[in-house]
């Protein structure tokens, strides 16, 4: 598993497992040499003391005489040099022995069917080795506290450029407009590359901005003048003496798709520039108003398919909201439900603090609600000749304005999108 932490406290981190390790041998190398050299001075001290004994003292009959501190046995001695029961069981050579509180270097001999035990005090040796431990874990503790903040100074150090880098990067003016390159700002260094490689990708990105933002331009110029064309077309026919209601009737809902897809073609046009300052020219509407118009426009071919349109519009949200995202986020569910309802009906209800659309149709499975707000994600019985990008629309005109659109089931069957709209 990968530890998702910051560079910063990687460096920090490596820098204080480097002390602990280099550290670490160090301190285990010191108390091995003290070791060492503590075995071999002190085991050839106690051996030239003991060769003494054995030839100038006792080698010509006198008692053995002995430094301060110092302590002598003999296997078949008597009286104070007679051996301790835990000395005969040592083996030949040096060793330490504890005496209680006391502490000892022994060095063990055998000669001529003889053992002979020399000890010395070393107390003193003990306490002067347990201050240069002290002294070894002190500097251990201190090291690594040393790497730590030295890691963390370093750190702050190598960070800075690629934290400055970050900062530009995540301007917003970065993303819509052409800023001045950034690796001049910045060394001939792995960041450095890395900030000329945003300069392209950003480059890159401008360009296709560019020309997405010309193709909109270009689109919403070429589709209104024939959109316009119809629209006037559809008055002037209708202004002819002489037609039946049945035809009159079809030019006004002409008129009225056409007046659907002018703001269909806005909506896209909107979605793709996605810049907050166009929006001021963007016509706004109260949600009773644009309720009424699709309830007119919706309720004849609801009808026709044999469903029930409910409305009750009495308690609305204030406030004013872009009219033509606002007209295809429920356009777009009025047709989804009447699509996936082959009986009952459809209920649009309004509230103080957006609308819901509810239907009585087959419903959708717990396992796909959370799909169906993809691209070209439809229901498990798909209707008509949609391609699944309704309710992705909805979706994206709901985050961009900063609505909420939820799904919810409807008991016994159906199901109900809720729209809580953000009052501006």
């Amino acid at each position: 598993m990968e530890y998702k932490q910051s560079i910063s406290r990687r460096i920090v981190f490596a820098f204080v497992l480097m002390t602990a390790a280099v550290g670490g041998l160090f301190s285990v190398g010191i108390v091995g040499v003290v070791h060492v050299v503590e075995e071999r001075l002190i085991s050839r001290d106690l051996g030239g003391e003991l060769d003494r004994i054995l030839k100038e003292d006792l080698g010509t009959g006198q008692l053995p005489k002995l430094d301060p501190g110092m302590r002598f046995f003999i296997s078949d001695g008597s009286g104070v040099y007679a051996m301790p029961p835990a000395l005969r069981r040592l083996d030949d050579g040096f060793h330490e022995v504890f005496d209680g509180e006391l502490s000892f270097h022994a060095l063990v001999r055998d000669e001529g069917g003889r053992r002979f035990v020399l000890l010395q005090d070393q107390s003193d040796f003990e306490a002067r080795e347990q201050i240069l431990y002290a002294a070894v874990v002190t500097g251990y503790v201190l090291s690594l506290t040393l790497a730590g903040l030295l890691g963390w100074l370093l750190s702050r150090k190598v960070m800075e450029p690629v934290a400055r880098l970050a900062r530009q990067v995540r301007h917003r003016d970065q993303l819509l407009e052409l800023a001045p390159p950034m690796a001049p700002d910045y060394a001939n260094d792995e960041v450095g590359e890395l900030a000329a490689a945003f300069d392209y990708a950003m480059g890159r990105l401008h360009d296709v901005l560019t020309r997405e933002k010309l193709f909109t331009s270009d689109v919403s110029h070429e589709l209104r003048t024939p959109l316009m064309i119809i629209a006037t077309s559809c008055e002037l026919l209708a202004e002819e003496p002489g037609l039946s209601p049945r035809a009159r009737n079809q030019l006004a809902r002409m008129a009225s798709a056409c007046e659907e897809m002018r703001d269909l073609v806005q909506t896209f046009l909107l979605l793709a520039r996605a810049q907050r300052k166009d929006m001021g020219i963007v016509p706004q509407a109260g949600l009773r108003q644009i309720a009424d118009e699709l309830v007119t426009q919706w309720r004849e071919p609801i009808e026709a398919k044999g469903l029930r349109l409910e409305f009750d519009g009495e308690n609305i949200a204030p406030g004013q909201f872009n009219a033509p995202f606002l007209r295809s986020v429920m356009s777009n569910l009025l047709r989804n439900a009447m699509h996936y309802t082959e009986s009952g009906s459809i209920h649009l209800q309004l509230s103080p603090t957006g609308f819901w659309v509810e239907d009585t149709g087959a419903g959708i499975p717990e396992e796909q609600r959370e799909r169906m707000f993809q691209p070209f994600v439809r229901g498990a019985n798909p209707r008509g000749e949609g391609l699944g990008l309704g309710l992705s629309l909805v979706k994206r005109i709901c985050a961009s304005e900063g609505w909420e659109v939820s799904l919810h089931p409807v008991e016994p069957h159906g199901c109900r999108f809720e729209v809580r709209l953000a009052v501006v």
